[in-house]
């Protein structure tokens, strides 16, 4: 499993690490640091989960930047990865769940948080949803399993202009994976519930955070991101 973290606060990771650590599953874990503040040690993240037969590494990127999550790493062993944001509220059940159907499906994108996207004639460009509807175009990468084939593509495949539009915006990389799975398989993402909610929330204004997900800006980001991919299709 490889998890991004760019938090201030490390209790949304470790809490997350407590519900991945049980799974039956999990091989690994990498949490890729993009955070600016010091990377914190793998002991002191597991701290109070219980011993785990699971090794966890902490792994600063070369370059800082929200695309480094894809980047292939030779601790990476298992075909499938489990590319998960630290404030991600999963249980093992539901992650063991998840990979359990990607094994029948492991050249496609499998995951739980899905949006769509739609072409707006008032505008003459392609829209972005996040609304609960029955129909999806798109599985987030921020909980979802995928080859690691995907991440050398994304890294050494994709051109550099996307990679830098990525980076520029810090958004987007989980659309522009998206884009490249489906132009390589000429196959949809697959959806899979679960029993509660996709993400944390804060629960008092003591353990609240900022997230990118409450910006205002998060959302016109993406649609520019959207129109900018398709632009290369």
């Amino acid at each position: 499993a490889v998890v991004y973290a760019a938090l201030p606060t490390i209790q949304p990771l470790q809490r997350l690490l407590r519900a991945m650590l049980r799974s039956k599953y999990l091989a690994r874990v990498l949490v890729v640091w993009g955070s600016e503040l010091a990377a914190p040690s793998a002991s002191k993240l597991v701290a109070g989960s219980g011993s785990s037969r699971v090794p966890v590494h902490v792994v600063v990127p070369p370059r800082r930047g929200i695309g480094s999550r894809f980047l292939p790493h030779p601790l990476i062993e298992t075909d499938a990865v489990l590319a998960l944001d630290e404030d991600v509220a999963l249980s093992s059940e539901e992650m063991d769940f998840a990979f359990r159907v990607w094994q029948s499906f492991p050249e496609r994108i499998v995951g739980f948080p899905a949006r769509s996207h739609y072409w707006d004639d008032t505008k003459a460009a392609w829209g972005y949803s996040s609304k609960w509807t029955n129909e999806y175009s798109m599985v987030l990468t921020g909980a979802a399993f995928y080859h690691r084939y995907y991440q050398e593509m994304y890294s050494r495949w994709l051109p550099e202009s996307l990679r830098q539009t990525v980076d520029a915006a810090h958004n987007c990389e989980d659309i522009l994976m998206n884009f490249l799975v489906s132009q390589v398989t000429r196959l949809p993402p697959i959806k899979v519930t679960q029993r509660k909610q996709y993400r944390e929330a804060a629960t008092s204004p003591a353990t609240a955070y900022p997230s990118p997900w409450n910006d205002p800006d998060h959302f016109v980001q993406r649609q520019a991101c959207l129109n900018a991919f398709v632009t290369h299709w």
